[in-house]
């Protein structure tokens, strides 16, 4: 009798064993079986080395990076080797069009920088947020200024030396240049050629004398630097920060609300 308890229990737990594989397969013939794009979002809602060892283990995933629209790599504690490869395989694998790619690190990645870019603007991003902070400022190369989709940029340590042909971000409505440096000229023409720019922050800038903003839908502004002189025509502006060394000097063309602008010397 016992022995034939025994038999029924192994018999018991081997169909639940059968049973529980057979619904594991099912399951992932199910997720494999999945639409691209909502692959994509699935692997978006991970950190990006879950999503890469996943569509690197599931060949069947591997095209999800295609339909990923949401890239944010941080180097926390990769090493800089495994952090460049992983950059390296999420550029070279995604191929469709990426709404927002966002990479931050504290190492310095000036070799694989031009390249990155290069890979970056084939996938015509919306939103671009590069904060590399280590080292020295890394020169933003042509292949970024080319990127017509851009509707939000956001730069760190970074040098802004305008290509020859600019043709200008017709979509840009956020520009945030932090720690960096450029010319009067370079300066000038990348905001005159945002005719939609709503929003601009320059902070830690080097490198311009006159600060000369032109931009007609510009509603907030938040600027911070040494300058000789600041002429500003943004007739919708509505809010405006100044923290200026007191040589400044600023023209307005047209006046700030009292109540939504001030002056920090």
């Amino acid at each position: 009798m016992l022995g034939q308890l025994n038999l029924d229990f192994e018999a018991m737990r081997t169909c639940k064993k059968a049973r529980a594989e057979a619904t594991s397969v099912v399951s992932s013939d199910r997720l494999s079986s999945l639409p691209p794009e909502i692959k994509g979002d699935i692997l978006s809602r991970l950190n990006v080395e879950e999503a890469v060892r996943t569509s690197t283990l599931l060949s069947t995933w591997r095209d999800a990076w295609g339909n990923m629209p949401e890239i944010s790599l941080r180097e926390e504690n990769f090493t800089r080797t495994k952090f460049v490869t992983l950059v390296d395989m999420v550029l070279l694998l995604h191929k469709g069009t990426i709404e927002e790619f966002d990479i931050s690190g504290n190492k310095t990645y000036h070799d694989e920088f031009g390249r990155w870019m290069l890979m970056l603007s084939r996938r015509s991003p919306r939103s671009v947020i590069i904060k590399l902070n280590s080292g020295p400022r890394y020169r933003i190369p042509s292949y970024l200024f080319s990127i017509g989709s851009l509707e939000s940029l956001d730069l760190q340590n970074c040098i802004i030396s305008l290509p020859r042909v600019f043709q200008g971000f017709k979509s840009l409505t956020d520009l945030n240049l932090e720690n960096f440096s450029s010319t009067d000229m370079d300066i000038q023409t990348l905001i005159s050629s945002c005719p939609v720019l709503t929003d601009l922050i320059l902070t830690s800038v080097e490198g311009i004398c006159c600060l000369n903003i032109q931009a007609p839908k510009l509603e907030f502004l938040n600027v911070e630097g040494e300058f000789e002189d600041i002429k500003l025509d943004a007739p919708n502006l509505e809010v405006a920060i100044f923290s200026l060394d007191h040589k400044a000097k600023a023209y307005q063309s047209v006046p700030i609300a009292h109540d939504k602008g001030y002056w920090e010397a």
